[in-house]
């Protein structure tokens, strides 16, 4: 009963004009799929939130719900448009169908760190074409994203050394664009969402992951797998939270600029705090008996030699579609090349 009249007081809030509202406390609902404790919650997500509210002298709260206790994280986009939650954690890859273009910054060997691709996406998706061609057609408003580190291979038996090791292996993936990936190495993908990575490992139906570095000992995957990979990008994956558009054109212009100035703040430093905790995981996880194998040099120049053309392939499937991938790849890797600036 609590729940619905918190959530009646939002709707209502939402109803007033921007002259009334803006004297009005609001509380927000925010729901995502990560565990209670995620470091993405902790570094990006809460932080943020801390942040609109003291900006707005506390008239803007939040009740967060993590772990899928609203719906899945490929439910996330049509909770949000629906305007079950107010602002939603929007993984485009669980959502491909929908946001088919966000998938330019998974790709293989695009950058190095996390806030290299961080940068480039939020300029492309608040300023540029994956603003215009993704976010506006599906209703929502970006408010934070962060690219992950480059992913790795992580196995649960035998490491790989060379290309032919990874002929045959079952790895976890999110689709799209890490898919094309794994077939380049004639892997075979597997498509699921990161919640549902760790029974799938623990039944030995997969060979091991497509994972980033963090979110291996987030998910309780670090006690399954035996190796990692080093010296070759795999892809990435954008995490990003949006708001319903509808809510965000009714919010009052104060909370509006309190939300664009801790969305634009923490931006830049949840990226660095990402890539500053990999390198402490990493210690932690080889203490624990997890084997880090960097590719020998002939096997970094062969697997890149076979992944170069992914990109390419990636945007002219979708371009024979009638979707602006080839533009939005360029837009993204001349954004790379200024540092997010352009």
């Amino acid at each position: 009963m609590k729940t619905n009249l918190g959530r009646a007081a939002a709707v209502l809030a939402l109803s007033l004009p921007v002259s009334t509202m803006s004297a009005q406390a609001l509380e927000l609902k925010v729901a995502d799929s990560f565990p209670a404790g995620h470091y993405l919650v902790r570094l990006m997500l809460k932080p943020w939130m801390d942040d609109v509210t003291k900006r707005t002298n506390g008239a803007v709260t939040f009740t967060y719900y993590p772990n899928q206790q609203i719906g899945k994280a490929a439910d996330m986009l049509r909770l949000t448009q629906s305007g079950v939650v107010d602002i939603g954690y929007i993984g485009p890859s669980y959502v491909s169908d929908k946001m088919p273009l966000s998938e330019v910054a998974q790709l293989p060997g695009a950058f190095a760190t996390s806030c290299q691709g961080t940068l480039a996406y939020w300029k492309t998706a608040r300023e540029g074409i994956l603003s215009k061609q993704e976010y506006a057609p599906n209703k929502i408003k970006l408010l934070m994203a962060v690219a992950l580190p480059p992913y790795q291979v992580w196995t649960i038996k035998s490491k790989v050394e060379t290309t032919k090791d990874m002929q045959g292996l079952k790895l976890r993936t999110t689709g799209g664009a890490q898919d094309l990936t794994l077939r380049a190495l004639n892997a075979v993908p597997v498509r699921m969402a990161a919640p549902d990575a760790y029974e799938s490992l623990s039944r030995g139906t997969m060979d091991g992951l497509l994972f980033p570095l963090d979110s291996v000992v987030s998910y309780g995957l670090d006690k399954l797998v035996k190796h990692a990979t080093e010296g070759v990008s795999f892809g990435s994956f954008i995490v990003a939270y949006s708001i319903n558009q509808s809510a965000w054109d009714k919010l009052p212009d104060d909370v509006k600029k309190a939300m664009n100035e801790a969305s634009e703040a923490i931006t830049p430093k949840a990226c660095a705090d990402v890539d500053k905790e990999g390198a402490v995981t990493r210690k932690q996880m080889q203490d624990e008996g997890v084997s880090f194998d960097p590719l020998p040099e002939a096997t970094r120049a062969e697997m890149k030699d076979k992944l170069k053309g992914v990109g390419k392939e990636w945007a002219s499937g979708l371009d024979s579609r009638g979707k602006q991938a080839s533009a939005a790849l360029k837009e993204f890797e001349d954004l790379l090349a200024a540092g997010g600036t352009k």
